[in-house]
């Protein structure tokens, strides 16, 4: 008949940790693949979804709430009762997109693979770009209840790291860190939008806004985040990636990762822990902003 076979089977081999919106549109409702909607804040809760997709709540249940700090790692156990309340097993393939376009489904792509699960991938473009593409889309009502999946979560260490370990990056010569939030916020001249943060910088961090990865919502091709990443992060040295809650480092995470790059962290707590008041420093000025791009 001419067709792929492997379409046809649970074994969905995924090309990397992007995939452009025909990949899962081929495979859609077929054995093994799992589609997670990740979106966050106001892209939460819209009338449209791919269809089959699960909500992977990262604003909620896949978020541990039991400190200040928003957006940080549930423990294992939690997130694996989560993961298989999603149905998600552990020789499944997943596909992770969000409503902004590549947003909070790199968190999620870079949670999964934190908890030891890497046949994972994201949606480059999201539902903007599958919508786009004429793609079948249904109704986000609350769809019935998955049948619960075995997944189990490993945890790696190294992949998600805190304040002590930021600082230590800040003062290794073979470390980088970068920031992804906006030049205007990195430079202290835009108030931060959580109440009770001071304005800056980590001294030493250097400013990568995400949105600066992407064009029209998508990741830059390869080569282009190659020369990027190259010139904050010379000879491939270990990056720490931080952000305003942990979620748009880990678009940095996904670009680096894009661009070759391998052993990078994510700082969980990001500025929502280190722009609180304390003793840990902070500057402002245009120290550690890129040239524009």
């Amino acid at each position: 008949m001419g067709d792929d076979v492997s379409v046809y089977t649970d074994r969905h081999e995924l090309p990397g940790p992007l995939v452009g919106a025909d990949w899962p549109a081929l495979r859609l409702g077929r054995p093994g693949l799992v589609v997670l909607d990740a979106s966050v804040g106001a892209h939460r809760g819209r009338e449209l979804r791919i269809p089959g997709a699960r909500a992977f709540d990262i604003d909620g249940a896949l978020s541990d709430h039991s400190g200040p700090l928003p957006h940080t790692m549930p423990d294992a156990g939690r997130f694996t009762e989560e993961l298989r309340s999603l149905g998600v097993n552990g020789t499944d393939t997943v596909v992770v997109y969000d409503g902004a376009g590549i947003y909070s489904s790199a968190r999620a792509w870079w949670m999964l693979r934190a908890m030891g699960f890497d046949k994972v991938a994201v949606l480059d473009g999201g539902l903007p770009a599958w919508a786009g593409a004429g793609l079948p889309l249904e109704s986000a009502r609350p769809a019935p209840a998955a049948a619960p999946g075995d997944f189990t979560a490993r945890p790696r260490a190294g992949m998600f790291v805190g304040s002590e370990e930021v600082a230590a990056a800040l003062a290794d010569p073979a470390a980088v860190v970068l920031d992804a939030r906006s030049r205007d916020r990195f430079a202290g001249a835009a108030a931060e939008p959580r109440p009770g943060l001071r304005a800056g910088h980590m001294p030493g961090a250097v400013n990568l806004p995400f949105g600066e990865i992407q064009r029209d919502g998508r990741m830059r091709p390869a080569d282009e985040l190659r020369a990027v990443f190259a010139a904050l992060a010379p000879e491939r040295g270990r990056l720490v990636l931080s952000c305003g809650s942990g979620v748009t480092a880990c678009v940095l995470a996904l670009g680096a990762e894009l661009a070759g790059y391998r052993g990078q962290a994510v700082y969980d707590g990001s500025w929502s822990e280190w722009g609180l008041p304390s003793e840990r420093p902070v500057v402002t000025g245009a120290d550690g902003l890129p040239p524009a791009p």
